[in-house]
């Protein structure tokens, strides 16, 4: 299987990028975590650009792209650190009327009952009687709970899916940190990537990165419940451990709230729980792994 982009392909991602960096840099970035509300003007303009609606057909005012485009484009967003229930009212987009133009806003019940942005949605999918707030250790998602929602509300593998290109993008702003802080900070009169514990450090997480992102991109090909579960435990732990990694690259500084590295690691613990269970896709996988192997 060839994963090879293609020159739309390329340009769909490249054109995400730049609008996200103007839209959302890093100067934005910080200022919605010091005032965390939905930026609604935001959400319109992603509205605007089609990134709810890419997966429409254009005879209904999609942008009549695929599943591999999707997973691109919220790999963008992940690397942004973009907020919100994207991933939500992009599939709801060729339902609930307003999402595929961002007017409205929607969330959904995810693994264990959690809800994302509750507040400032407009439509709950999913919704399963009153929800408890959370403190949410990831200040740019709020959460709630909906009680006894659990194993009932298992996100469907579309949203496992989208979730894990999040999960991608924002390993590959944690590996492009790191590797940066690597090559600009000194010590003793060296950049510190000089140093073979940061370069063993530096080289883990492009690994953990590219093989998240070969298995994230042949999902999107395939779109096969196993490969999706495969390539959200492989995404997973690209962002958790690459977070976790790039703030041992950082040192003490990485641990400030000044720096981005903490929220880089905060969302990808979040994102590990909207997914449901770990346990779910671990036993998926394996049970398609003892198959083969019989």
């Amino acid at each position: 299987m060839r994963f090879r982009l293609t020159e739309d392909q390329q340009a769909l991602r490249d054109g995400v990028r730049e609008f996200l960096a103007r839209r959302f840099g890093r100067e934005a970035l910080r200022a919605a975590v010091d005032r965390p509300r939905l930026d609604r003007e935001l959400w319109r303009d992603l509205g605007a650009v089609g990134f709810f609606a890419l997966r429409l057909p254009e005879a209904r005012d999609g942008v009549g792209a695929g599943l591999p485009e999707a997973v691109l484009v919220f790999e963008e967003a992940g690397r942004a650190l973009l907020p919100g229930p994207l991933v939500a009212t992009h599939l709801a987009a060729g339902v609930v009327p307003g999402a595929a133009t961002g007017e409205a806003v929607v969330t959904a019940v995810g693994g264990g009952g959690l809800v994302e942005w509750l507040t400032e949605a407009d439509v709950v999918v999913g919704e399963a009687g009153e929800a408890v707030e959370l403190r949410s250790v990831d200040p740019l998602t709020p959460l709630h709970r909906v009680p006894g929602a659990g194993s009932a509300a298992r996100p469907d593998d579309l949203f496992v899916l989208l979730t894990a290109a999040e999960q991608l993008g924002t390993a590959v702003r944690a590996c492009e940190a790191a590797v940066q802080h690597a090559r600009t900070r000194e010590q003793f009169g060296r950049p510190v990537g000089a140093f073979q514990a940061v370069k063993h450090l530096c080289a883990e997480l492009l690994v953990r990165v590219e093989v998240a992102r070969a298995a994230v991109y042949a999902a999107a090909v395939t779109a096969d419940p196993v490969d999706i579960a495969a390539a959200r435990l492989l995404a997973d732990e690209a962002a958790v451990r690459g977070a976790r990694d790039c703030l041992q690259v950082h040192g003490g500084m990485g641990f400030t709230w000044e720096a981005d590295v903490h929220l880089c690691l905060k969302r990808a613990w979040v994102r590990a729980e909207r997914g449901g269970s770990i346990t779910e896709s671990e036993e998926l996988l394996a049970g398609e792994l003892l198959v083969e192997a019989g």
